[in-house]
């Protein structure tokens, strides 16, 4: 992996683990792996995460005792260089004689803050990874391409060239999008490929799902709530917006086809909100907007914790506002 180096660790993974490096999302990553590893070994084992500064010696020695039943354990430590002294202390004594069956991992930023820990573990023989953070634009080049070779695609020179330029330095969205891409192409990326998702991360906002709503582009609409939902927009925005979008067309619906600049004051939003809103609202019938009313209102509520399945609710309160738009 790209960013990523290892000592040598075959067969099954050391009880002491330690990765190394400010790099959050490979460090992430990293344990993800090893807890995918073990679990390949041990289905039940059981993961369990701490920050380091929020647990005490005995609290942390509890959970590194072997159990009756001698159930497999990840214990994961999250923040290590903030170790107090008595926390350092307690895992050096455990690093001397670890348990059968639990494995303990320290993820740590790197640098000299906690440097203590850090020498315990390696002293002890821990398993080291290192998580350098990327920084130069041909090291995301090559991280986004060994993304695509995971995920079993191709990409051209052209397409990596451009993707890295489009999505910028987050690892974890420049991953998301390298996956995206592969699901979306066979595996063959090009840069038309590219481009085309280029253009979907600029219509991915939650105001582009509205939007595209209210004007009743059923197409347009679900596949702006997909790139949304792709890259990471907060299930509350979409259905926050989409409320937004409906109430807006309401307000200015019963203004009437005043002039914008006139009733900014007496509806509390911009004079472009409001001509963008009277392009709109003319399309709509009074009874339509309190079913897109009705259906905005109830997928706030359930994103907001009644939903068991937010995205479905999201995808229903869409194509709900898109119908009352243009009723089959």
């Amino acid at each position: 992996m790209v960013g990523v180096s290892r000592t040598r660790d075959t067969g099954p993974p050391a009880p002491l683990q330690l990765v190394v490096g400010d790099e959050e999302f490979l460090a992430e990553r990293a344990v993800s792996e090893l807890v995918g590893r073990i679990r390949a070994r041990d289905l039940e084992v059981e993961l369990r995460h701490f920050r380091t500064s929020e647990v005490v010696p005995g609290e942390l020695a509890g959970h590194l005792s072997p159990s009756l039943f001698a159930e497999g354990r990840v214990i994961v430590l999250t923040h290590a260089q903030d170790a107090t002294k008595d926390l350092v202390a307690a895992v050096a004594d455990y690093a001397r004689d670890p348990a059968d069956g639990i494995v303990l991992v320290a993820l740590h930023a790197g640098g000299a803050k906690g440097k203590a820990l850090l020498d315990v573990m390696k002293k002890a023989g821990a398993h080291v990874t290192t998580c350098n953070r990327i920084t130069r634009a041909d090291e995301r080049s090559d991280f986004v391409h060994a993304e695509v070779r995971r995920h079993g695609g191709s990409i051209t020179n052209g397409a990596l060239a451009t993707l890295v330029e489009a999505v910028g330095s987050d690892l974890r969205e420049l991953a998301a999008a390298a996956g995206q891409l592969v699901a979306d192409t066979g595996g063959k990326i090009g840069e038309p490929e590219v481009r085309r998702y280029h253009r979907g991360r600029a219509e991915s906002s939650g105001f582009a799902v509205a939007d595209a709503a209210v004007a009743g582009d059923r197409r347009g609409a679900l596949e702006a709530l997909r790139w949304a939902l792709v890259l990471g927009v907060p299930h509350v925005l979409v259905a926050d917006a989409l409320a937004d979008a409906v109430r807006t067309l309401a307000k200015v619906g019963s203004a009437g086809r005043g002039d914008p600049n006139r009733l900014a004051g007496e509806l509390g939003m911009p004079p472009w909100k409001i001509r963008k809103a009277q392009g709109v609202v003319r399309q709509w019938r009074p009874e339509q907007l309190a079913v897109a009313i009705a259906a905005a209102a109830q997928v706030n509520a359930e994103v907001k914790g009644v939903a068991a399945d937010p995205e479905y609710a999201l995808e229903r309160a869409v194509l709900a506002v898109v119908n009352a738009r243009t009723p089959r």
